[in-house]
């Protein structure tokens, strides 16, 4: 992430040429593609590839070496054509597609099916380049495993609610291990006062007392609004807290890892109504 903010500073234009139309024509070969597999319609699946294209699947052999085998395009083609009972059903769960003038690259997580039977799933990285017809394939490599597969698209949403829920759970009932865990460990927390910024083992050392007590603090989120970026490794939040201190905001940034979701930024603000703005100035001034 650290080399793509790099690349984003040093040329303006990568993020801005990756409109909602630029982007829905570089998917359109990708689910030419699928659609093509489908159908076991050979015509569309090479409607979907840039002459000279290549394929390669990434795997660990039996002997437990890493190998990347290749196939020829013209016989994976041909192999859709072949009449077949079950269908080949490859089911993408997420894009994440970045574009520089003529090249675009595309990361997909699926999982496939022959027929009604999962078979496996992983990971596809494609090149694309927009020739004069419009973008097509020009080289995919895949992943493939057994273990892990998810037979229908995660619910994001519902994990990322769960699993909030359950930090502020950890704190209501003083579990350490599992409220600190759920941050990154580049994770910052903003408490209500102007000192308290901490990052995560800061935070960590600063609550020790806390955590030691039968509860740290317990805040009830309500009224939770979840926002995801286009890639969906990046989700931001909003919710309302009642809390012992009265109404409260809590906002902050999760980031997808190896994991599942963690916190990297989380922000507590005490909210004040308007028609007591006043009293609040004068408290904080006195």
């Amino acid at each position: 992430m650290k080399r793509l903010l790099l690349l984003s500073l040093l040329f303006p234009l990568f993020l801005s040429a990756q409109t909602g139309e630029e982007l829905a024509a570089v998917k359109a070969p990708i689910q030419l593609l699928f659609d093509g597999m489908r159908a076991g319609d050979s015509s569309m699946v090479r409607r979907a590839f840039l002459p000279g294209a290549r394929l390669q699947t990434a795997y660990t052999g039996k002997d437990g070496q890493p190998q990347l085998a290749s196939e020829e395009v013209e016989n994976f083609i041909r192999a859709i054509g072949t009449p077949h009972e079950q269908t080949f059903n490859e089911k993408i769960w997420s894009y994440d597609i970045r574009i520089d003038g003529l090249l675009a690259t595309a990361w997909t997580e699926y999982t496939f099916f022959l027929g009604d039977q999962l078979s496996h799933c992983g990971v596809n990285a494609f090149q694309l380049f927009k020739s004069a017809e419009g973008w097509k394939i020009s080289h995919i490599t895949d992943t493939r495993r057994r273990e892990g597969c998810p037979a229908e698209a995660p619910d994001e949403a519902a994990a990322i609610n769960t699993f909030l829920d359950a930090w502020h759970y950890a704190a209501a009932t003083a579990d350490e291990e599992a409220f600190f865990g759920s941050m990154t460990a580049d994770g910052i927390y903003l408490g209500t006062d102007a000192s308290e910024r901490w990052l995560r083992d800061e935070l960590r050392t600063w609550a020790k007392a806390a955590f030691e007590r039968d509860t740290a603090w317990a805040f009830t989120p309500y009224d939770r609004q979840l926002y995801f970026s286009r890639n969906g490794q990046t989700a931001w939040f909003e919710e309302k807290l009642d809390t012992w201190m009265g109404p409260c905001r809590g906002s902050g940034v999760l980031t997808y890892t190896d994991e599942g979701w963690k916190i990297r930024h989380y922000n507590l603000a005490v909210l004040v109504p308007n028609e007591k703005i006043q009293a609040f100035i004068k408290l904080v001034k006195g």
